[in-house]
């Protein structure tokens, strides 16, 4: 439903556009991960109650064991007081006893009145064998679309998007989306726009010059990130194409990671862009001409392609001969049957988003695309995904159960090989602009201004950026209802458990959940995302607070936690992620 029912909005496309939403104010997160993280443990911790802060600045019931259905926020970390000191000088721990932890974390508890029905235990065995595949540093990223290349905001100049970046990791911004084709144009020359391109209020005509690259690249360095292009292939034009890498491979340098030629080609024969009899060869023969032409001018640009989401498509490009490197990649929204009519899995709906078959389904199609990527020795990415591709809102847009999917996708995708993926995003108004974007700009619809929310998806995928990258492990699951789990072994020999726990937090009681490591640990440190509802907007929160996680050193223990044990066990509230990090 419309928040501004006397603005109606246009008919939305499916890659960036939406029904109108409610704005939010919210802190700037890393403001919010730095002060107000240490004013709720101090408070927490002298037996002060604390209001935690919404999305919407509303405030909430005070976090507790047994919070409230409208109490959206999980409680920060608590810390408990240390023994007051003796007069006989404590020993300094050693190797052989480290010191006990006297700081636990607190998560909140079931909502008040829930008929809480009881999961099942869950026990997470963690092996010592990796599974031979790795989390990298940078595996979290936000595509968008190739006109925001133009947009002003796009700067380092730009404390609010740079701070949302920075939330990210090392994010790769990927530019494409249907506009790459249809309402973009390169020029380095200052040409008129040509009269074959179209645009709407929402989705205007835009054209990017080497100018707007630079300004980009100050975007780039001041939040680490890197950058991902795509050229027209729409309308055919090998040399602009060229001309566009030639100045990106300048300006960019290393900060360019790939460029892809077109935006899901196999879609062209039926939007008008090609015949309807042109195929893949076609498309192949084309994209050698492009390539030809770009590696003449910047022969270390890796063409990244096909960028489809028929599997048809992914073997003939993973055996394309090119003249440079190649990355196979692919688009995946798992819920973009929007009606439902000819697969009911596949309809945006709650419950299926909220139930194995998305995960089962996802594991499938993305093993389908690394098989022939595998064969030839390439790497796998997903520059352009989320829930749905189905226009304007459903019941799963900007949810609570969205940010719980989008850890699951991510670490599942990178557990089996994926190396990159990029969610789906918009620069439009969080009023009137595109629910499944998981960052959103403030100001009236079409009439934004210089500032950023995040959304609950945004939360997850910081949780997972924050995870430093390492190996895989080996970790087998019993029980636990509709949960997951994952294990990291980080480069300094540490690892993180992150228990991803679907299940429903209105109903489901607190899994207790035994965690077997392949040794006794030394340390231990938990960070939690949670929420009070699967459809609960704008209340996903970190550790009581709509900021990323903060650092595992500044993290209290995983509760209950003794030094030197081989195994945790801790009670985990529904709808949660849980990482858990252990040193050994």
């Amino acid at each position: 439903m419309s928040d501004q029912p006397s603005r109606p909005t246009p008919d939305p496309a499916p890659e960036d556009t939406g029904n109108p939403v409610a704005a939010r104010t919210r802190p700037t997160p890393r403001v919010m991960m730095a002060a107000g993280l240490a004013t709720v443990i101090v408070l927490i911790g002298a037996g002060v109650g604390i209001t935690a802060l919404t999305g919407d600045d509303e405030p909430a019931a005070t976090p507790s064991s047994s919070a409230t259905a409208t109490a959206t926020a999980p409680s920060a970390p608590a810390a408990t007081t240390s023994p007051a000191p003796t007069t006989e000088p404590v020993p300094e721990p050693t190797d052989a006893q480290p010191e006990a932890p006297t700081d636990f974390y607190e998560q909140a508890g079931p909502p008040d009145g829930s008929p809480l029905e009881a999961v099942e235990p869950m026990t997470v065995s963690v092996s010592a064998e990796p599974t031979g595949t790795e989390l990298p540093s940078n595996l979290i990223g936000l595509s968008l679309e190739a006109t925001d290349l133009a947009d002003p905001r796009m700067s380092g100049d730009n404390e609010e998007i740079v701070s949302s970046l920075t939330g990210l990791g090392r994010p790769m911004l990927r530019f494409g989306g249907n506009a790459v084709d249809r309402r973009f144009f390169w020029t380095s020359t200052n040409e008129p726009i040509p009269g074959n391109l179209s645009g709407d209020d929402a989705h205007p005509v835009r054209a990017a010059g080497p100018a707007d690259l630079e300004r980009v690249n100050t975007l780039l360095e001041a939040a680490d990130a890197t950058i991902s292009l795509t050229v027209d292939l729409g309308n055919y034009d090998p040399a602009r194409a060229a001309d566009m890498t030639r100045y990106a491979s300048e300006i960019f340098g290393d900060r360019l990671v790939g460029i892809t030629v077109g935006n899901e080609p196999n879609g062209y024969p039926t939007n008008g862009l090609r015949p309807s009899n042109w195929g893949i060869p076609d498309y192949l023969a084309e994209l050698s001409a492009y390539a030809e032409a770009m590696y003449a001018v910047a022969p270390e640009v890796r063409i990244v392609g096909p960028g489809t989401y028929a599997e048809a498509w992914w073997d003939p490009f993973a055996q394309a001969d090119l003249p440079q490197e190649k990355i196979l990649s692919f688009h995946h929204y798992p819920l973009s049957q929007c009606d439902g009519a000819n697969d009911p899995l596949g309809e945006p709906i709650m419950e299926n988003l909220m139930a194995s078959p998305i995960h089962d389904r996802a594991q499938n199609y993305r093993s389908a695309a690394l098989a022939p990527a595998k064969e030839a020795g390439l790497e796998t990415w997903i520059p352009e995904t989320g829930i749905s591709a189905c226009p304007g809102s459903n019941e799963t847009t900007k949810t609570h159960a969205s940010a719980l999917w989008t850890v699951d996708y991510a670490l599942s995708a990178a557990e089996i090989g994926v190396a990159r993926l990029s969610f789906h995003s918009s620069l439009l108004t969080c009023v009137g602009g595109p629910p499944m974007s998981s960052i959103c700009s403030g100001g009236p619809y079409l009439q934004p201004d210089a500032t950023f929310n995040e959304r609950a998806n945004y939360y997850g995928l910081s949780m997972v950026a924050e995870l430093p990258p390492g190996a895989f492990l080996q970790n087998t699951v019993d029980g636990g209802g509709l949960a997951y789990s994952y294990a990291i072994e980080h480069e300094d020999g540490s690892i993180s458990v992150v228990l991803v726990n679907q299940n429903d937090p209105e109903v489901s009681a607190q899994t207790d959940v035994t965690v077997q490591l392949p040794a006794g640990a030394r340390t231990s440190a938990m960070t939690q995302l949670g929420g009070p509802s699967y459809g609960a907007e704008d209340a996903t929160v970190i550790d009581g607070q709509p900021a990323p996680p903060v650092p595992a050193a500044d993290r209290p223990a995983v509760p209950g936690f003794v030094p030197g044990a081989e195994s945790v066990q801790v009670p985990v509230t529904a709808g949660t992620v849980s990482v858990l990090t252990f040193t050994f």
